[in-house]
Parts: C-alpha cells; structure tokens; sequence
C-alpha cells in the first residue's frame, strides 16, 4: 500500500482534521514549501467549499467520493505536480486564474510587476483621467497580467500577445471568465511581431509594455527543482543559455512601439538584473532604468521610461 492510500485505510474516523495533519505531515516529508497550504487548497477543492469552510467543519467527514478525489490529488502532489494544476487555478492579484500545463503558474512575485504597472500608468492618468490607455502584455501566457491590469484601469484597452496558441486557449477562456473580452485584445505571435504592420503604418501610441519573460539561463534551469522542471512549459522560462536573449529582443522592439515617455517593465532573476540595466542603457532609447524589489530584497522587476527621442 502506497503513503497517499493510507489517507482512505484506516479503522479511525478520516475527519477533515485528521486529513489535514497527515496530509500535511506527508507533504512535509516530500519536500512541500507549503505543506498546510497544499493541503488546505486540495481537500477544499475535494469538497467543492472554501478553504475556510474547512475550520468550521474540523469534525466532519468527507464523503468516500471526496476522500477518494482528495487521495488521487495527495498522490499526485506528492510525486511532483503542482496544486495549482491539480485543481485548475490559481490566486492572482485577488483574481482566480484558470492554469493548466500550457502555461506557466502565475506567481506572488509577479504581483510586483502589476503593482508597478498600475503605478505607472495611474500617474499617466493623474492629468487626464478618462484618456484611452494602451497596455501591451508581452508573453501573456494564462492573461494574468493583462486582466489584472485590465481590471485596474477601467479606461485602459489591453493587447495580449504569447506565441503558444494552447496558452492563448487559456487566456481567452480567462478574459472571457472575468468580463473583459471588450478590452483585452488576444493575438498569437512571437513577442511584438503581431503589432510590427501596425508600428510600421503610424506613429507609436503604446503607453505601456509589460512582460513576464522567459529569463532562466540553461544552467539556472538545470537547477530548478522536478516540481518545475517536469510540469511548467520550458519555453515560458528559459531566456537562451545566458537568460538575456529574449529580453534584448524585446527592449529593441518596445522601443518601436512606445510612446514617448511611455514605459517598457519587466518581470526578471536577480541574477540578470545587472545585465538588463546594462541592455537598457545600451540601446539608448530609455531613461536609467527602476528597480523594484521582490519580499525577499531581490531585484524582480525592473522598469524604464521611453526617452522622448
């Protein structure tokens, strides 16, 4: 008998709380970051409720169905998937995003890049408050990005743009799930390349680009642990053998489609943060790039102002 069966084997009442603390304790063993939380998140999605519908009803028990659906999703987890694809969505700026193997899992850290992104643009807005906004989402992958800053910025007209088409699938299921169809734009393409007809016919009007690129270098991917490896899409995350190559590319497209003063902000490692600045600065077409810094000090998103000429 495997570790997950004993979940379902047992002479004892499997009450909510018991599922919790040997499912925690086994998710502990197996490595788990967040043993609790992955348990919560599975036996709540096993019971259709709310996890915190599971503090209420600690002495209950599970139906066999549940318990069943909740020991195929332990197994699962404890050989490597991640929560988020088990149950089929994850917890983004407030917002639940729809994920599958097709794209990548939207993380807390990327919440910076919303974050500054709607800082940005809400100072744009400070002298003409109902004016049209234009957002690019560069690499959009699960539309993330693009709906919570379409969400944000009632005024604002989204492009979302990934090269996968079984990504965009995800993305158009998530922008219609919130209402945003009108306002997010949806195109297949090779970074910017859907928009080179349109900057090539007039001026640039795109007040912001932003992008969760790939940016692991080959070696940094060898290091990421199976979880990663074995489930998340290598071509949302590797950036070519120094992590850098796909992020030059796009600095020297944004700087085509920006308007000026309009800014190009990305998500990046701590470990290229030194050789984006340098890309930047290198191309001459934006001012010294900002920083912003991740909950553990690291440098992860970096943002820079499109000079006026």
């Amino acid at each position: 008998m495997t570790e997950g069966s004993k979940v379902a084997a047992s002479s004892e009442p499997w009450t909510v709380m018991r599922l919790l603390e040997w499912t925690t304790d086994f998710f502990r063993k197996r490595g788990s970051d967040s043993p609790r939380l992955d348990a919560e998140i599975l036996l709540a999605h096993a019971r259709d409720c709310s996890r915190i519908e599971l503090y209420t009803d600690f002495n209950s028990e599970p139906t066999v169905e549940q318990r069943e659906a909740f020991r195929e999703m332990v197994r699962r987890r404890g050989d490597g998937a991640p929560v988020a694809y088990l149950v089929g969505y994850r917890e983004f700026y407030s917002l639940r995003i729809r994920v599958n193997e097709s794209v990548l899992i939207p993380r807390p850290e990327t919440e910076h890049l919303v974050i500054e992104a709607l800082d940005r643009a809400k100072a744009m807005l400070s002298a003409s408050p109902t004016r049209e906004l234009h957002v690019i989402d560069v690499g959009t992958g699960s539309g993330a990005i693009a709906i919570a800053l379409a969400k944000h910025l009632p005024t604002a007209v989204v492009t979302a743009i990934d090269v996968s088409e079984t990504a965009l699938e995800i993305a158009r299921w998530n922008v219609n799930q919130h209402g945003l169809a009108d306002r997010v734009q949806i195109l297949q393409g090779d970074l910017l390349e859907p928009l080179e007809e349109r900057v090539r016919s007039q001026a640039p009007h795109v007040d912001l680009i932003v992008s969760n690129p790939p940016y692991v270098s080959v070696p940094e991917y060898d290091q990421l642990s199976s979880t990663v490896r074995d489930h998340e899409p290598r071509g949302a995350l590797v950036g070519g053998d120094r992590g850098t190559e796909v992020i030059e590319r796009l600095i020297d497209d944004s700087g085509r489609h920006l308007v000026p003063a309009g800014f190009l902000i990305f998500e990046l490692s701590p470990m290229i943060a030194d050789a984006c600045e340098q890309l930047l600065a290198a191309s001459e077409k934006f001012e010294p790039a900002k920083f912003t810094k991740d909950f553990a000090g690291h440098r992860r998103v970096i943002s820079a102002k499109r000079l006026a000429s």
